[in-house]
């Protein structure tokens, strides 16, 4: 069985190499066939300084979408056949211009009747596919510009993990886990305040007894994220919501994202009108969480906490 056929897309990346391999080694084979003396590597920089332009070594990097290193090193090769030269900006005397020589002049002459050759070749060879490879690619690379393979994996990589994830009500044995993940960020960005204190040590007098409510987020049945909706005596706000902490060890995997659902989808079910936060915008991952959850921002409202330099809400 053909490797990429047992093992799938998931070597898209493997299988565009050998296939560049494949295509590199026929265009060298290619460019002897019509005495042009290019290597593949080098025609996009050639192609550029064609057009009967001098241009930087950025300019051509922009144009051609590599690195400038690596247009550095093939300006570097191709100076070195005779084929590119290099001279002062007018302009800007720290800036080198690069321009094709009177011999890579010649070989653009040789080349043209290539450009034809070739370009019939690819077309009639596109023609016989039944999807046109040179169409999908410009539809992949549009996808990835709008969002990279990297940022793809990550979501089905935290979709994963989510499934492992289950919110439980708090009780006794989570006494514990509460002060210590809110203890662990409090410290880590700010200090310990008053009331940080008596809701950590004391959930159940300051939150639960006073009609709040606490939630965990348990990954694999260890309890790794918590989360409060504190009774408020406000007329114009139900909850607040409090005290969200993820452990270090267990960021990247949505939990944060699923604990504050869960907060909303709890003081909906209790017919609550509006939520309350209070938040730091030095705390910008919480922040856009909090917005991407519905909480918008709002001003006015006095707070016992030194640290708090924004606060939110959400209308529900």
């Amino acid at each position: 069985m053909n490797f990429f056929d047992s093992i799938g897309t998931v070597a898209i990346g493997s299988r565009l190499r050998v296939l560049s391999e494949r295509i590199t080694e026929d265009a060298k084979q290619i460019y002897e066939l019509y005495d042009v003396d290019l290597k593949p590597k080098w025609f996009p920089v050639f192609h550029v300084l064609s057009q009967n332009q001098e241009k930087s070594i950025t300019k051509i990097a922009e144009e051609i979408g590599h690195s400038h290193p690596s247009v550095s090193k093939i300006v570097r090769e191709m100076s070195k056949e005779g084929i590119v030269s290099e001279k002062k900006g007018e302009n800007d005397r720290r800036k080198n211009n690069i321009m094709l020589t009177d011999k890579g002049r010649d070989v653009l002459l040789k080349i043209e009747k290539q450009y034809i050759d070739v370009r019939n070749a690819v077309d009639e060879a596109l023609k016989q596919t039944k999807h046109n490879i040179w169409n999908a690619m410009e539809e992949f690379e549009y996808l990835l510009d709008d969002k990279s393979m990297v940022d793809r994996v990550k979501e089905k990589k935290k979709k994963r993990e989510s499934m492992n994830v289950e919110i439980v009500p708090y009780s006794l044995q989570y006494k514990e886990t509460f002060r210590q993940l809110n203890e662990e960020w409090i410290r880590h960005y700010f200090k310990m305040e008053e009331m940080d204190r008596k809701a950590l040590e004391f959930p159940k007098e300051y939150i639960l007894d006073k009609g709040g409510f606490i939630l965990v987020a348990l990954y694999g049945g260890m309890p790794v994220g918590v989360c409060a909706l504190i009774k408020m005596n406000d007329s114009e706000y139900d909850y607040e919501l409090a005290k969200m902490a993820v452990s270090s060890d267990a960021k990247g995997k949505g939990i944060g994202g699923m604990l504050g659902e869960a907060i909303i989808k709890l003081a909906i079910s209790l017919k609550a009108n509006k939520v309350y936060l209070e938040s730091n915008t030095m705390l910008a991952p919480a922040i856009n969480l909090y917005k991407k959850l519905g909480f918008k921002k709002v001003a006015g409202k006095s707070t016992p906490y030194e640290r708090c330099n924004i606060q939110m809400e959400l209308d529900l």
